[in-house]
């Protein structure tokens, strides 16, 4: 059962985690009611906000650290840019992943939160949240009765058709979309722009790209270790091109084998992985457990990472999810990787 990589890139992965799949069956007739109801609803009291126009910028003093990342006025809807701050950090929000629900909290808008998704148990009030949903299936009719002002959504972690269907509703969908380890920082300072608290997401954001700048320059470019990333063991799946783990990866100067596979979340043989004779192996693992279904690495001696011990675990909850505390686990990965980075290059100068 996969149950630790819950908010990874790519579908396949997404759901092997989500697993539930629970379908709803609605009649036509009583959603177009209260979906029109609801639209009605809520132009009405958006429309309060707008004679207070907000064309809120980033400043340009802003620090260069975050050039590159300012966010368009367009990536917020219409009537959301409508309203002040003090009208935004009052919106309802329904976030359905585990890392927007992150992100709302880490720059002060948790309380915001009415809805989330399965697996959203990060911090600790997360899970008292109302779920509307996982991977398989939204609760469409729930979202209806709770009445969100706006939906954050992950494309590739969300059904479509059920986003399709509460954009009918005339919801306001937004689509979270980060794809590399710097665009966390895009996420942040959307997710501040949307909910009235842009000094705290500058803050968060400038601090989350100064850590990752800092592991990239003390890492990045050092001596390559090569390194098997058992993503899932059943059947043996490992990462590729520019899949989450695999930036990380590069992140902290390993080399992977399978780096240039012809999709994101390989599956690769047990031989495969054998002959590319790792200097490293990580095994992530839910909440950093040993997962039972992990490869037993040690009956292959041979192998240099069997042979010298370094097979490491690490939380899967962190490094998977898109959010800054990502940065804490990385960091320690960094970390063993470079411990293993001294030893074998001691080994090569003794011979």
């Amino acid at each position: 059962m996969y149950t630790h990589h819950k908010n990874s890139i790519r579908p396949f992965i997404v759901g092997l985690i989500w697993r539930m799949n629970w379908r709803l069956i609605q009649g036509l007739v009583r959603d177009v009611i209260l979906g029109l109801g609801r639209g009605l609803i809520r132009g009405l009291v958006l429309g309060l906000g707008l004679a207070q126009r907000l064309g809120w910028r980033l400043s340009l003093g802003i620090t260069a650290l975050l050039a590159g990342h300012s966010l368009a006025e367009n990536t917020i809807p219409s009537a959301i840019q409508q309203l002040g701050n003090a009208e935004r950090q009052q919106l309802k929000i329904i976030a359905l992943a585990p890392h927007i629900v992150e992100s709302l909290f880490e720059i002060g808008a948790g309380e915001q939160i009415i809805g989330t998704s399965q697996h959203a148990d990060y911090p600790e009030a997360a899970k008292s949240i109302s779920r509307v949903g996982n991977h398989a299936s939204i609760q469409v009719e729930k979202v209806l009765q709770i009445q969100p002002d706006i939906i954050i959504a992950w494309q590739t972690g969300n059904p479509l058709s059920d986003l399709e269907r509460l954009k009918k509703y005339q919801f306001e969908v937004i689509d979270s979309t980060p794809t590399t380890l710097k665009s966390v920082a895009d996420e942040l300072l959307m997710l501040g722009q949307l909910t009235g608290r842009q000094a705290k997401a500058q803050d968060v954001a400038k601090r989350y790209l100064t850590a990752l700048n800092e592991l990239e320059n003390q890492y990045a470019h050092l001596t390559p270790v090569t390194l098997f990333y058992e993503l899932w063991s059943r059947p043996l799946r490992t990462v590729a091109n520019q899949a989450w783990p695999q930036q990380q990866i590069a992140l902290c100067g390993a080399s992977n084998p399978f780096v240039n596979a012809h999709e994101d979340y390989p599956a690769v043989s047990l031989e495969q992985a054998l002959v590319s004779m790792p200097q490293v192996i990580i095994q992530p693992g839910q909440h950093g457990n040993d997962n039972p279904d992990h490869i037993n690495w040690a009956k292959w001696a041979h192998i240099p990472a069997s042979k010298n011990q370094f097979i490491f675990g690490l939380n899967a909850d962190k490094v998977h999810r898109m959010t800054t505390r990502m940065l804490d686990e990385v960091k320690i990965m960094c970390e063993k990787i470079h411990q293993a980075r001294i030893f074998y290059q001691t080994q090569t100068q003794a011979k």
